[in-house]
């Protein structure tokens, strides 16, 4: 009885981990911390690069060369400027226009 005893405390003392492998369950949230940071940046990076595709470029906006006449005539349109402070942007925007 006593030998069984110590035998069943040996084992469950001295199983497969008891050599020192105890670090190895920290590996297991790093892993998985891993897998979720790649998994999010590829889909992240996809989901922007449509996103911008379907804004009708394949790069952010400010990539794009979208000039600045165009986008001071999109404020306009939109109503984000009146017509004075269009006309005066535009023409700022034309005598500052850089030789090419």
């Amino acid at each position: 009885m006593l030998s069984t005893t110590l035998a069943a405390a040996v084992a469950a003392h001295a199983g497969p981990w008891a050599a020192g492998f105890g670090w190895v369950f920290f590996l297991i949230p790093l892993f998985w911390i891993l897998v979720f940071v790649l998994l999010f940046g590829v889909l992240g990076r996809r989901w922007r690069r449509a996103a911008w595709a379907q804004d009708g470029g394949y790069g952010p906006p400010w990539a794009r060369g979208a000039s600045a006449e165009q986008t001071l005539a999109e404020r306009f349109a939109k109503g984000d400027i009146d017509e004075q402070e269009y006309r005066a942007r535009l023409e700022v925007l034309r005598a500052n226009r850089p030789a090419g």
